[in-house]
Order: C-alpha cells, then structure tokens, then sequence
C-alpha cells in the first residue's frame, strides 16, 4: 500500500519555480497525533540530504542551500505537504523525496531538473 506519493515535478529553467506534493495516506496521517514530514533530495552520485521538513504544529526548517528560496507548507484537510521551490538553479536538479516519521514511511520521489 502506498503511503506518500509525490508530484510536481519537472523540467525548468534557472530561475524559475516549481511547486511539489506530497500526499499522505490516510492510513497514517489518522495514526500519529504528531509527525514530522520532510523532503529530501538525491542527485545521482551524491547522498541523500535534507531540504526540508515541517513538524505537526507548524514548525519548519531548511537546509542553508535552500533558504531563503524554498518553502515548506502543509494542509491538514488535504494530508499534503509543499514545497515551493522559488530561483531555481541547476544544482537543484535532483529527485525529490518525501518522508513521514513516524514509521519511516517514503514515496517514490519526484524528478526536478534545472537546465537551459
């Protein structure tokens, strides 16, 4: 069974914005009274790392290469999390990857590629 499931990605050019999903089941989004969902994002030969994540009530953090131009946002009544992704550069190319704590639940990730 799935349990988060990713979208938004794309192509782009530096400079510009994307806006990602994630969507929670239902199944564990009901279960934890608290969670923590964070994006994460693999570039082919590097490790994994963080982007973003945002707790139940509201607090939120980023990774300093991310400051600044990205934003972490959820909506309860939807089980999605964002990410807007604003002055995209080609170091951002990379899929993008959701995770829910507790359980260690991941999506499949979606793909972002920054290029001219």
């Amino acid at each position: 069974q799935v349990k988060l499931v990713e979208s938004g990605g794309g192509l782009v050019q530096p400079g510009g914005s994307l806006r990602l999903s994630c969507v929670v089941s239902e199944s564990i989004f009901s279960t934890y009274s608290f969670s923590v969902i964070t994006w994460y994002r693999q570039a082919p030969g590097k490790q994994r790392e963080l982007v973003a994540g945002i707790r139940s009530g509201g607090f939120t953090n980023y990774a300093d290469a991310v400051k600044g131009r990205f934003t972490i946002s959820k909506d309860n009544a939807k089980r999605t999390v964002y990410l807007q992704m604003n002055s995209l550069q080609p170091e951002d190319t990379a899929l993008y990857l959701c995770n829910f704590i507790p359980g260690d639940f991941w999506g499949q990730g979606t793909q972002v590629t920054v290029s001219s």
